[in-house]
């Protein structure tokens, strides 16, 4: 190959580059709003933070993240067509930092959601938030990693935002609460944060995140289990593998005192394989499990301790989640 030849590849491969961010933006970019928030303070609504949001439903539901809108009641959504309507926050849910907020208007443009359990290290993804109102702010990367976790907390209560998305995509000021996509214009993320320099995170649009949205455009809460315990993922080692299958499961690496899971005798290097005999592997899959139906409700967890499978009973109990 020629010099030439070459330069006339990379031009190709830049522009294919080019045209799906400029494809995602087009699509996607009538769907993210800009919020600013309104705070009552000395018998005055006075404007408190800003942020971004996606549009769920045409008929004017929107999912922001929680922190864009904590304490507050309700503001202003700005669209890219320069349209502003007034909005109401339905429900916030701290712990996953993910927040619905309802606008007075219809025939809004609905993004589509995708699924981040899908995402592979490398891939493309374009960041859009609308921080100014007046138009879109764009940027592109690559997912960096997977299943990243990031603390939350929402008054005494305090977990992990596990399977958060991690990508070197620039996210700007204002764009919390707006839509990290992948090349296809599905909505896959949530920005939430920036960790550093040229590291955005995104809370994962999947079933676990979908059962939130929805119980927070249906009720205005998430009711849900918890167990007591930190963790992350492992390999299972070889002997359990002819049983369970080559994969992971999830190491106990702190139990909470006086919690369900120390009452029921889980202890640290725990390697917890399934729930109810349903095979588990990641922290989401877990969580999956501690719905609402769990609270109150013994469940069966197979575990792993050092060289012995066990069956260890556990009960469940409500997380509350105060303040936010």
């Amino acid at each position: 190959m020629t010099n030439l030849d070459a330069r006339e590849a990379s031009d190709r491969a830049l522009d294919a580059y080019s045209s799906v961010v400029v494809g995602v933006a087009d699509r996607l970019g009538p769907s993210v709003a800009s919020l600013r928030v309104m705070r009552e303070t000395g018998g005055r609504w006075r404007p408190a933070g800003a942020g971004s949001a996606i549009v769920l439903t045409a008929d004017g539901f929107l999912v922001t993240s929680a922190h864009v809108v904590a304490g507050a009641q309700n503001g202003r959504a700005r669209f890219a067509d320069a349209s502003d309507h007034a909005f109401e926050v339905v429900g916030r849910d701290p712990l996953t930092d993910l927040a619905i907020v309802r606008t007075d208007v219809s025939g809004l443009t609905a993004a589509e959601l995708g699924d981040a359990d899908e995402l592979r290290i490398g891939q493309l993804v374009v960041a859009i938030g609308n921080p100014n109102g007046f138009g879109g702010s764009v940027s592109a990367g690559v997912v960096s990693a997977l299943r990243r976790s990031l603390p939350a907390r929402a008054g005494a209560a305090i977990r992990l935002i596990d399977d958060v998305i991690q990508t070197d995509a620039a996210l700007n000021s204002g764009s919390s609460g707006g839509a990290l996509a992948d090349g296809a214009s599905r909505v896959v993320g949530v920005n939430t944060a920036v960790a550093g320099i040229g590291v955005g995170l995104a809370v994962p649009i999947n079933a676990t995140t979908r059962r939130v949205i929805g119980a927070l455009m249906t009720h205005g809460r998430v009711r849900r289990g918890h167990i007591g315990i930190a963790a992350g993922v492992r390999a299972l080692p070889s002997w359990a593998r002819a049983r369970h299958g080559t994969g992971a499961g999830l190491e106990v690496v702190e139990v909470v005192s006086g919690g369900p899971a120390a009452t029921a005798g889980l202890r640290p290097e725990d390697l917890v394989v399934a729930v109810e005999g349903v095979r588990v592997e990641t922290i989401s899959a877990l969580q999956g499990h501690l719905d609402a139906e769990a609270v109150d409700r013994q469940a069966s967890l197979t575990i792993i301790r050092a060289d012995r499978e066990l069956t260890v009973a556990v009960t469940p109990r409500e997380l509350v989640a105060i303040g936010g």
